[in-house]
This record gives structure tokens, sequence and C-alpha cells, in this order.
């Protein structure tokens, strides 16, 4: 799944590990999301979105096929 992930966090100098332990997860699933290995639960995904403010949509995009 697309995602803006390591832009938003980019724009706040926030490192993969700040992100984490913002969201309770470790560093490894925050990079495994930047690097769209591992799409992230819907949990995740709303803790993520309230997180910077904004809707899921605007962070994630399904891949089209």
């Amino acid at each position: 799944m697309k995602n803006t992930l390591k832009v938003l966090r980019a724009e706040r100098n926030w490192s993969q590990a700040d992100l984490a332990d913002k969201l309770s997860v470790s560093r490894q699933t925050i990079n495994a999301i930047e690097t769209e290995k591992y799409d992230p639960s819907l949990p995740l995904a709303f803790k993520i979105a309230e997180l910077f403010g904004k809707t899921i949509e605007e962070i994630f995009e399904p891949d089209k096929k």
C-alpha cells in the first residue's frame, strides 16, 4: 500500500524510532510500512492518521491492480 508516512515523519524531524515510540510499535514496523513491505492494521492506521491530523485516505493509498 502506497503511503506518505516517510514524508510526514520527515516534516516533523522525527526518526523512525521517534514515530514508533509515539505509536507504541517497533522501529522495524515503521520501516516496513514506509517501504511498503507491510500494511498497518486498521487500528494502527487510525492511530497514525490521528497523530498527523489527517484522514487514513490522505496517508494511505491502495495499490491499483
